[in-house]
């Protein structure tokens, strides 16, 4: 659950969370609207939304409804100027996992969006083991060999996906849609030669897995023979 959806409407507001959240190993789709922000919510599955209250065409406070019906278990931050007491109740009433007035510090956010995340009761997952890789979901971490190994965000990102799915084939169009955002610039080659560097990474670590091919149709991780 890598994908993060960024409704706000001030252009540099937007560019500094959705830096924060690259940083972190996120993808941030960046909406400006309510009508967008929806359309996203059709389109794709979040791991949470950060969402602003003072926006083109309405309070962002109406699209929660929207939330709970398209994507019921989706974690939901407001980040707002509406600072006052009755503002925070309203958003949170309305069905918001927590409220973050501005200004407010980067690390703060990303904070609270790490709360948002973190499974209900403290319940961890189990870390995924596969030959010599270990991949912790709740943390997003990998090690080799007990070894904590350091990637790149989009090799992160896929690698996390190809494990969530160890032994099975992931469409390339689903390996698209986790990795990239809708403003990033795609070139067409940009999976292969994504998968080509995770693949050298996976083998100089001696990481016991690869990644396999099936021509035209995604790719799957599984265990060295």
């Amino acid at each position: 659950m890598t994908r993060i959806l960024l409704v706000e409407d001030e252009p540099e507001m937007a560019r500094l969370i959705a830096a924060k959240l690259g940083k972190s190993g996120f993808i941030a789709d960046h909406m400006r609207t309510l009508s967008e922000a929806h359309g996203a919510l059709e389109a794709h599955s979040y791991a949470c939304v950060i969402l602003d209250r003072r926006l083109p065409d309405g309070d962002g406070v109406t699209l929660l409804a929207d939330i709970r019906k398209l994507q019921p278990g989706l974690r939901v931050l407001v980040v707002t100027a509406c600072d006052a007491v009755n503002d925070r109740i309203d958003g949170l009433d309305a069905g918001a996992d927590d409220y973050l007035t501005k200004p407010f510090d980067a690390d703060e956010l990303m904070a609270r969006v790490r709360a948002c995340l973190r499974r209900p009761g403290g319940e961890r997952l189990p870390p995924v083991v596969i030959g010599a890789l270990s991949f912790d979901l709740d943390a997003r971490e990998a090690r080799i060999h007990g070894e904590s190994i350091v990637l790149h965000r989009r090799e992160l990102a896929l690698l996390e996906t190809l494990v969530r799915n160890a032994g099975r084939v992931v469409l390339r169009t689903s390996l698209m849609d986790e990795i990239y955002g809708f403003d990033d610039d795609i070139q067409g080659n940009a999976l292969n030669i994504l998968v080509s560097r995770l693949r050298r990474r996976l083998f100089d670590h001696c990481a016991g897995v690869e990644i396999h091919s099936a021509r035209g149709i995604g790719y799957l991780l599984k265990k060295s023979t």
